[in-house]
């Protein structure tokens, strides 16, 4: 399905922008531990109230700002506080925040008996910045615009789920709309979908599912004022989004919505800035700094030394998991990995610590042995098939390595990424070489600037046998999660990639399919679950770790709240007074 591959690309590729901007790109980045938002939500003392400016300082802007172009999970963050969706996701702290809750809709949707067919209903009231009704009209033809070519670049699901979509171009080419899409009347919306999705309410919040009055499109140029149907609308739109500015939507009726608190008047998003810059303006917190935010930028290792000793600073310090992991990767159709117990040897040599440590330190990183994250939202199921212990076991890999007929050890290459993200980076290669060595293996690094090193790695004519990856879902579900790497009709031959075992095992698709079935989420993450682990047994990849995010917020920051849907500060919760 080369929709899904589309997809993982995003996931894959810009999933840190994700984890950082939640709502920039599709997987593309953390789990509180605490009461909400842990010890950030301490930041400043007193309940939130009403009023004052929100800064907000990101070093990536903000840019095409059109809910059709937006790759958003949950409904994005700061896209989320101007476009509100069918559904979204549980504004709480912690697993609470996991779960998906209705927005637009009055429930998550009401799927017939093969889930190949779900319809919603509109809450009653909802209004556009102008005082206009929202219609489910209006959320028809918000998702019909996001099949323009010249609005490319939201989450392409639908294409693949909708009945017709794959070929449909979109209302400026095709005057009929989408017939898998039906309005029967006003507050009523249906699609029709070529194969059962019981995840499909996940998807609803995507922001391709924002209404767009269709007499106030103006195709390309409407990210510049995109119609709110949330409690913010845009005043202001510089640089394709590197200075907006966002006030309140008059129309917007809390009524409607029980997810957004939208306590300051103002929201500026400021960006284009240094990383270094950023946290020092947060640390400092003088004049509008003491009321900022950031949702795309991380504290490295050095920031964290410094904020250790300063407790007021670490009281700042927000804590999350996003479902996310970094590892190993395997292409078995490449000698001598087609031999599983040659992938086996080296996943008993792998040593986590130093791995956790180059990718900067436990701080930041968490041990992994699951390919699924650490989260009951996406089915976790602890296992380890190989289990070696935190640095290692290089007489195990050895005694593996000997019955698969190299007892003298062998010379294998790594492909990794030149770029200093420390997940696919050369840090986090050297860790791996060290440990391998140790047990006989001789590795060779190759390491490749961004570009390249993405076109190799997911390309199966080209892709090496051996080379670090990473992976992050679209929602807090296994499905995005296991489908697109190791469902077998996924493998894409003259495009990118991502089942890079090229994994296509009848009996794994059927329980991919059988699975997509349920509407019954929880039911259906214990079979993820229970997928992941007997994947496991075939070695195919070696789980790294799991990232864990740090950000600090201004000192007159309320109401900080950290979900494990995004892992961040949820802007739609911050209160500045």
């Amino acid at each position: 399905m080369r929709q899904s591959s589309v997809i993982s690309r995003r996931v894959a590729a810009a999933a840190v922008s994700l984890v950082l901007a939640t709502g920039a790109a599709a997987c593309a980045g953390p789990e509180d531990t605490g009461a909400k938002g842990g010890a950030a939500g301490k930041a400043a003392a007193g309940a939130p109230q009403k009023g004052g400016t929100l800064t907000v300082l990101n070093s990536e802007a903000q840019s095409d700002f059109d809910p059709a172009r937006l790759y958003t999970s949950g409904g994005g963050n700061v896209p989320s506080l101007v476009f509100r969706t069918l559904t979204t996701r549980n504004r709480e702290a912690g697993a609470a925040g996991s779960k998906v809750v209705p927005d637009l809709a009055t429930d998550l949707g009401r799927p017939n008996k093969d889930a190949t067919e779900w319809t919603y209903t509109l809450k009653e009231g909802l209004k556009f910045e102008d005082g206009t009704p929202i219609t489910s009209a209006d959320v028809k033809y918000g998702i019909e615009r996001s099949f323009a070519a010249e609005l490319s670049g939201g989450a392409p699901y639908l294409r693949d789920w909708l009945v017709g979509g794959d070929t449909y171009e979109g209302p400026y080419k095709d005057k009929k709309g989408l017939a898998s899409v039906v309005t029967p009347d006003d507050r009523t919306i249906v699609f029709k979908l070529r194969k059962p999705e019981g995840e499909f309410p996940f998807v609803a919040t995507q922001t391709q599912f924002a209404p767009v009055p269709k007499a106030k499109d103006t195709g390309a140029k409407y990210e510049e004022h995109p119609v709110s149907s949330g409690p913010y609308k845009v005043v202001e739109n510089e640089n394709d989004g590197e200075r907006l500015v966002l006030e309140r939507n008059e129309h917007w009726d809390p009524k409607t919505d029980e997810e957004r608190k939208a306590y300051p008047d103002r929201v500026d998003v400021r960006s284009g800035l240094d990383e270094a810059v950023i946290n020092q303006r947060l640390a400092t917190s003088s004049g509008a700094d003491a009321a900022a935010v950031t949702t795309d930028t991380n504290l490295g290792p050095a920031e964290l030394a410094q904020i250790g000793s300063d407790k007021a600073l670490a009281a700042r310090v927000g804590t999350g998991h996003f479902g996310f992991t970094n590892y190993l990767a395997f292409n078995p159709k490449v000698k001598p990995f087609d031999n599983p117990k040659v992938r086996q040897a080296i996943a008993y040599a792998v040593n986590r610590t130093s791995v956790v440590n180059a990718a900067g330190g436990s701080a930041l990183a968490e041990p992994a042995t699951t390919f699924l994250p650490e989260q009951k939202s996406f089915g976790f199921t602890p296992y380890d098939h190989f289990p070696a212990g935190r640095t290692g076991d290089p007489a195990k890999a050895r005694q593996l390595l000997k019955e698969a007929g190299h007892p003298n050890g062998l010379t294998v290459t790594l492909l990794h990424s030149t770029a200093q993200n420390r997940a696919t980076s050369p840090e986090i290669a050297t860790a791996v070489q060290e440990a391998l060595g140790k047990a006989g293996i001789t590795v060779k690094l190759d390491g490749q600037e961004p570009n390249s090193f993405n076109e190799k790695r997911w390309s199966v004519k080209d892709a090496p046998g051996l080379f670090l990856s990473r992976w992050g879902a679209d929602w807090p579900a296994g499905g995005p999660f296991l489908a697109p790497i190791f469902d077998g009709r996924q493998i894409v031959t003259n495009g990118s990639n991502y089942n890079h075992a090229q994994l296509n095992d009848p009996a794994v698709n059927k329980e991919i399919d059988e699975i997509n079935k349920l509407t019954d989420l929880k039911a259906a993450a214990v079979r993820w679950g229970a997928l992941d682990k007997k994947i496991g047994e075939q070695a195919l990849d070696v789980p790294l770790f799991h990232p864990v995010y740090k950000r600090l917020v201004g000192k007159d920051i309320k109401n900080v709240v950290i979900s494990d849907w995004t892992g961040v500060l949820d802007i739609s919760q911050v209160s500045v007074k």
